[in-house]
């Protein structure tokens, strides 16, 4: 037997590392520079992993972090004006509500208009595809920031969309709180419901559907997050093994924040703890390979004579 198991040990190496290799979940801390509290909601993928809350209240400069299970998609957003309805029994709030009666969603997305942040982790080729979508309109400031990890590509960078809501959206698309307060900019489509605006019916296709002129001007002022539906080659960025930090009302724009001298994207709001995170889940990796390696031959001794 031990004759025959030797030339075959690094195959029974490759397997022992293979097998015990960890998978570190991502890290998600979200951030509120809002002058008001705001309630973030957080909406799974069909079949995606659960996280460990789906809604929450953050104060004027609090944050907190969320473990994401490795393969998690889905959908993050921020709700404003929250509070109980004593009629209803219901949690309403005047722009993202999710329909819940309480601070968790339970699986109920944001009613338009509401900014979102998407996201698939450890999709195709190992890599994380993210977005930020005004397709179903605008209701909150958002900047998403990739920090540690493997980054190095020019898709791997912070994206969002930060812009002053009284200037950019027309009176025809403005969300209206009770005391008359601009809350929300609806889209096109749920403003108007038409065929063309929603890319539905028989411009249901890139080559039908072309943006409107209301999703030229939110690209205009957003260029790098979603206008319409097929907005996909501009809007569509992916990193590698990296934590996000998403800020809602951020003191800087995508396309003036902070950059690391080499051209990667830093968040103000990120602090050096929560930049390292990615960081340190590779070197951790890095040294558990390492140790396997060299404890292999007293593992094989146990099966070799």
């Amino acid at each position: 037997m031990a004759k025959f198991l030797r030339p075959f040990s690094p195959i029974l190496s490759f397997c022992f590392i293979s097998l015990f290799s960890p998978v570190f979940p991502t890290t998600f801390t979200i951030v509120n520079e809002c002058s008001d509290t705001i309630w973030p909601g957080i909406l799974s993928n069909a079949g995606a992993p659960m996280p460990e809350t789906t809604g929450f209240s953050l104060g004027n400069g609090q944050s907190r972090a969320i473990a994401l299970p490795a393969g998690w998609s889905g959908r993050l957003w921020g709700r404003t004006g929250c509070s109980p309805d004593a009629t209803t029994g219901r949690f309403t709030c005047d722009s993202g509500d999710c329909d819940s009666v309480a601070e968790e969603c339970n699986g109920n997305g944001a009613q338009p208009p509401a900014t979102l942040a998407e996201f698939t982790l450890n999709g195709s080729d190992g890599l994380d595809f993210f977005d930020v979508s005004l397709v179903d309109g605008y209701n909150l400031p958002m900047l998403v920031a990739p920090t540690g990890g493997a980054q190095g590509h020019p898709n791997c960078t912070e994206i969002g969309c930060a812009v002053d809501m009284d200037r950019v959206c027309p009176a025809e698309l403005r969300l209206l709180d009770g005391r008359r307060k601009v809350v929300g900019c609806k889209s096109a489509c749920f403003a108007f419901g038409t065929p063309e605006y929603c890319c539905s019916g028989s411009y249901a296709t890139p080559d039908t559907c072309r943006p409107s002129n209301y999703a030229v001007n939110f690209k205009s002022a957003c260029p790098r997050a979603y206008s319409y539906a097929y907005d996909d080659s501009t809007s569509t960025f992916t990193c590698a093994s990296a934590d996000y930090v998403i800020t809602f009302c951020p003191t800087s724009s995508p396309a003036t924040s902070q950059r690391t001298s080499g051209g990667h994207p830093t968040s103000p709001s990120s602090g050096g703890g929560v930049s390292a995170i990615g960081f340190y889940h590779q070197q951790i990796f890095a040294l558990f390979i390492t140790i396997t390696i060299l404890a292999l031959p007293a593992f094989e001794s146990m099966w070799l004579p």
